[in-house]
Formats: structure tokens, sequence, C-alpha cells
């Protein structure tokens, strides 16, 4: 008879940690956090009964330390340790030292975590277990030289890989000979640098790739179930950005197909609790043959919730069941497919600016509002009950879901020492397109202040004709976005909505300056009349404030009614411009507002008339000329310089490598020319737009 834990520790930090406690704390187990110097305030610290700081930032001396991590577990009395994802969730050694503690992981056996935590390994097994390999060389790689010749017999283009990475660190896509030269030392370093391990494979790289995946779940009796697909093809930088399930390209038998296979997979090797096999899908093949086997993940993945929303489970619950020794409450004949679910993730970066990482305090953190959460729970009910996989009974079939899964808060601080995500926003609806407007709505509510955000990004993909098309692969933010991101298309009516929400906001904050009292001079009269200046163009605006609401005049035009009051200091706005629903967020940036909606952050001028007329003779202020300086494009550690005062350099060539966020980044130079000085020096932490290497 299987027993409940009464106490575990999370050996993890920020969203997941925070969403492991809180199934923890509806079971009735207490939680354990631990924390670094770094997260010493941070929400899962204060969510847990109890707290052990582990040591300073740096993950290497603090949550990739294992004897910590047990350390903690004997003077706390926990008796499992649940590992989340990264960090020490893949490593054999984690799991062997607390089984040798008598500790309970809750994840799968080390000898499982083995044979499919290692890439090269793990290839080799799904071949004998007969599923489908991409083609490539799966032993390992010594030198540049070695790598070249292998991706020439491969044929281009190859995809080089840590053997023990993941999370989209430690791969490199190489078109030529050249790509290869200059990405594989990288490519060992980041493996050793993340992971502890710097061997490298080659593989094909599939054109037109789709990325879908399945989760699998079993337990210690020997059953294992497949819990549908998710579909992860929109990524940047191999990093997944949007997570979706069902997937839009898998049909039943597909689906069926590929989870019987996952299956066979995870039971040649003894597997149970939760898992992922990583499938690439040759999105050009209609008839859903040409599936592979990519890898899998032996841990809770970060997209898990999209598969909770659609099945109704609780995949942490699951698995602290499992590990308890509970023998799974339902069969696949069970597992229900219901609705459609879709996840963003919502990082700290500026996608106006090359999506360079962004550090420093949240200011403000306002999610949007959050419907009652539907995941079935077992808490109340024996391991043999048949769970709560269908919707719950009275949900209606228009409803739509919101959740938020995160681990920060107001003043709290994104780290240049962990991943930059702030948030995963998952929506439910019956439908893909009501799960995708959803989002939109939501997007527009996210309100985060203090530093960079993707949420512009992320709606603007979420209002992507193809992406809404469904044909998508995982080439697709950079086949849509060779230019960079520069905010999602407006159409005419939208920046209408916003030129006179603009006046609006500048007329009610002026009459509101010219209340203050012990002014000098007679009383200021507010004129009706502004300027709006957006997208490059004037717009004439009238506006007259009323109880509730505001008239407005758009270039002579007919009347329009704004129902929906701003008051200054505002940040969100809810307003209902001529029967269209506008959520709004207002910013004041230097004299001018900027105005972010739909997927877009509008900067706004808003003058008086003569005012407006008298700037159009005002002097431009000319940029400085920084051609001859390389800058520091983010927060991070300068890892490698690459030259020295006189050498020449020509355009593109690498100059120096930059770490930041546990990624590495190669900065080359603009143009020819000579270095002059080099003001910085590898081991140094450089601050955004601080110098590297000054040219002459």
């Amino acid at each position: 008879m299987s027993r409940m834990f009464k106490k575990i520790l999370i050996a993890n930090r920020g969203e997941i940690a925070c969403r492991v406690i809180r199934t923890a704390r509806r079971m009735g187990i207490k939680t354990v956090a631990v924390y670094s110097d770094a997260d010493a305030r941070s929400p899962h610290v204060k969510m847990a009964d109890e707290a052990v700081r582990l040591g300073p930032a740096p993950a290497s001396e603090s949550y990739l330390k294992a004897e910590l991590i047990i350390d903690a577990c004997k003077a706390t009395g926990a008796e499992a340790v649940h590992p989340g994802y990264g960090f020490l969730s893949e490593r054999e050694s984690f799991a062997k030292a607390l089984a040798k503690e008598k500790i309970a992981f809750i994840g799968p056996p080390p000898k499982a975590i083995a044979a499919m935590g290692d890439k090269i390994e793990s290839k080799k097994l799904a071949q004998k277990a007969g599923v489908n390999v991409v083609p490539g060389y799966l032993d390992d790689i010594a030198t540049t030289a070695e790598a070249v010749k292998i991706a020439k017999g491969i044929g281009y283009p190859v995809m080089m890989k840590a053997s023990a990475g993941g999370g989209g660190k430690g791969m490199r896509l190489a078109w030529s000979e050249q790509d290869v030269r200059e990405g594989f030392d990288s490519v060992k370093r980041e493996g050793l640098s993340s992971f502890g391990d710097d061997r490298v494979f080659i593989e094909k790289f599939i054109e037109q790739p789709r990325h879908i995946e399945i989760q699998l779940l079993g337990d210690q009796h020997g059953n294992i179930v497949y819990l549908n697909e998710r579909e992860c093809s929109i990524q940047r930088r191999h990093q997944k950005v949007i997570e979706e399930a069902p997937s839009p390209f898998v049909t039943p038998e597909m689906r069926r197909a590929m989870g019987e296979q996952a299956v066979a997979l995870a039971r040649a090797v003894g597997y149970y609790s939760a898992g992922t096999v990583e499938l690439i899908v040759n999105g050009a093949d209609k008839s859903g043959k040409s599936f592979y086997f990519l890898e899998m993940n032996t841990r809770l993945q970060v997209e898990h919730p999209v598969t909770e929303e659609i099945t109704g489970l609780d995949l942490v619950e699951q698995m602290i069941r499992v590990a308890a020794g509970e023998k799974l409450g339902f069969t696949q004949g069970d597992v229900k497919l219901d609705g459609w679910a879709v996840e963003t993730r919502v990082y700290a970066e500026d996608p106006y600016r090359g999506f360079l990482p962004s550090t420093g305090r949240v200011v403000r953190y306002w999610p949007p509002k959050q419907t009652e959460a539907v995941i079935a729970s077992e808490a109340k009910q024996s391991s043999g009950a048949k769970v709560g996989l269908p919707r719950p009974s009275g949900a209606r079939n228009d409803e739509v879901r919101v959740r938020v899964d995160d681990g920060v808060a107001d003043g709290g601080e994104v780290s240049m020492f962990y991943d930059p995500m702030i948030a995963k926003l998952v929506t439910w609806a019956p439908t893909r397109e009501a799960a995708i407007d959803a989002q939109v709505g939501a997007l527009d509510q996210f309100v985060i202040d203090g530093i960079s955000d993707n949420v512009d990004f992320l709606s603007a993909l979420m209002q992507h004709p193809r992406f809404r098309s469904g044909n998508i692969t995982t080439g697709f933010i950079a086949e849509e976005y060779p230019d960079g991101f520069a905010g999602a298309p407006a159409e005419a009516q939208l920046i209408a909505d916003v030129a006179v929400i603009a006046g609006m906001v500048a007329t009610i904050t002026d009459e509101r300056a010219a209340e203050i009292d012990g002014q000098l001079g007679p009383r200021t009269h507010i004129s009706c009349d502004r300027v709006v200046c957006i997208a490059g163009e004037e717009h004439r605006v009238r506006i007259k404030p009323y109880k509730g609401g505001t008239l407005a005049v758009l270039d002579g035009g007919e009347l329009i009614d704004i129902i929906g009051r701003w008051v200054p200091g505002q940040r969100l706005l809810s307003a209902i411009v001529d029967g269209r629903r506008r959520i709004v967020q207002v910013r004041r940036a230097g004299r001018g507002w900027e105005l972010q909606t739909r997927g877009r952050t509008h900067p706004v001028q808003v003058l008086p008339p003569h005012v407006a007329a008298l700037s159009k003779h005002m002097i431009e202020k000319v940029p400085p000329d920084l051609s001859r300086l390389l800058l520091a494009p983010m927060p991070g550690l300068l890892t490698r310089l690459d030259v020295a005062v006189g050498d020449k350099v020509e355009p593109g060539q690498p100059v120096a490598v930059m770490e930041a966020m546990k990624m590495e980044n190669i900065l080359r130079a603009g143009r020819a020319a000579t270095v002059k000085a080099t003001p910085a020096k590898p081991g140094d932490s450089l601050a955004v737009d601080q110098v590297i290497v000054e040219f002459e």
C-alpha cells in the first residue's frame, strides 16, 4: 500500500517552483523551497512552508549543487524532491544520490534518465526499438575539422547539437562549412557551461519541419499512456515561444501512431512518471507518416499546461502520486481531448531591438485576470478511481479560460543569471480560433513595467494570418520577420481609434494640471482641440469629456462616442469606441505618450494646435555616430575577445562573444576597420551599451 508524502522539496525556482507548490498545497503536502541569494525575496520562497538558502546567485554555486539540495532535504525532513525542469531535473547522478539517501525523486528512474538524457545514445536506442530517427552522425565529434568532414558527408543543412543539451541551448544550424567552423566550438562551450558535457553530434536538418511532441505518463506498475500531442513549431533560436494542444496538423490516425511509438520507446527503458517524446515532422508530407524521433525529455515540460487544459489532468499531481507508488487512475481509453489550448511564453526581452535580453527591477506586474482552474484533482479520491478527465459537467461550450503560470511579482527582479521567462499565458476555448482570440485579449491586459517584454510580439504572432491558418514550421519566425520585429500591422480603423484615445488622455491630463491650486497668472483655458501625431501622420482631434465617457471628432468627421473614463496615472484603459472594444495600455514617454494595443506600441505626440505649428520649426537632434564602437547589446558576461589593438577586421567578422541568460551571442564587426582600443576584457560583466571595442 503506497503512502503519500507529507513534505516535498522543490529543487527549482521561478514559475515552475510556484506551480509545484500550488498543487502540493492543494494535496495537503507541505513544501520546502530552495533559493540562491538572487532569489531570496522571490514568490516561490514566500509561497512555500519552509525555505533553505543554497548559495550565491550563479546556478553552478546554488541550484546545480546536488549536495546542497540533499542537505536541505535532511535539514527539513523532506521525503521527496520535485526537480521541475532544467537545473538537475535530467541528471542521473542526482536521482541516484537521492535514492542513496532514501529520498524519493519525483520523476523517472535513473536508468531511464541515463538512456534518454543522452541525445546520442537515445537515438541509438530509438533505432533499436524500430523508431524512425533523422539521418546523422551519432558518435562523439572531437574537432572542428572532423565536424566539417561529417557535415559534408550528411549534406547541408545540418544541425549541430550538444549531446546533453535542451531548452534550445547548445544548438546551431549550419548551412555551409563556414557556419560549422564558426559554430562548432560555441556548441561545445554551451554544452559544457550549461550541462557539464561538451560532446556534440550532427544530424540532417529537415526543411519545412514541424516540432510536435507526445506527452507520456507512466506508473511504477508498468502502466504507460500518452496524453495527446503538443505543437511547438513556433520557435526563435530553437527556443519555443508558442505551444498548443492539439496540433492543427495531426490527424487521429497520426496521433495514435506517434503515441503508440512513444509508449513503446518508454516501455523499452522502463520509464515511469511524466515524460515527453519530441518528434520532428515533415510538414510537406500530408500523409502524416514522416515523423522522426528527436529526443526524449525525462522531466516535466515547460509547456505542460496546454496538455492539462485539454485533458483535465494535473500532471504535477500525477507525478507526485506515481513517485509515491500509486497506480494511474485511468487507462488510455479514458484520455480525452477536449477543446483547444494555446500557451505563449512571456520573456524579458525587447523584440523591437532584436530580442535583446532585459534585466532589472519589475516595477509593475499585472497579469490578465485568470478564470477558475478546472484541472481535475485526485486529492480526495482513491488511487484506482477514474479521475475527471473530461471537462467538469456544467461548463459551457462557449466559455474561455485564462491561466497564468508565473513566478514574479511587483518589485521583483529579473536576473542575468537565469532564464528570461517571466510567465506562461495559457488560454483554453472550444476551438483553436477562439483560444487564439482569447490570447490576443489577454495579452492586451498584460502589464509589465521596469523591463522590456515580448508581449507585443506574442500578440502579433497570434494575429498573423499564417499562424491562424495552422500552416507553420519551425522556421516561421525567421521567415515572417526576416528584418526583425516592428510591431503588428495596424489597420486604419485601429490607428484612428488610438488617435482619439490619445487625444482624450492628453486633454484629461491637461485639465487635471490646470486644476492645481496656487498657480501664478490667470486660470488657463483648456482648448478642446488637439493635434495627434501617430504613425507618421497628423490628425486633428476635438475632445469633450463627459461623465462616464468622452465625445470626439476626428479630422472633421462624425461624432465619436468613447465609453469609458480615463484618469491621470491609469495604466490600463478599457473603452468602447463607437461600439468597438479597445483595451489600451497608456504610458507617459517624455513629453509624449505610448499607447500599446493589439501587438504594437504606438509612440504618440499630442499637442495644442499652436504648439504643433511651431514644433515643425524645431531642429531635430541628430543621433551620435556609433559606427566606430562595438557596444554590448545586452547586460551579460564577456567570455571572449577575438581582436587586439591594431588588428584589422572585415564586415561580419566575429569580434567578441557575450553570454547572457545562459546563451552565447557572437558579436560581429559592422564594417571594415582597425581596432583602436579594447576597453572591455574577457570575464567583465557588462552593462547594456557598454563599449567593448573602439575602432579607428
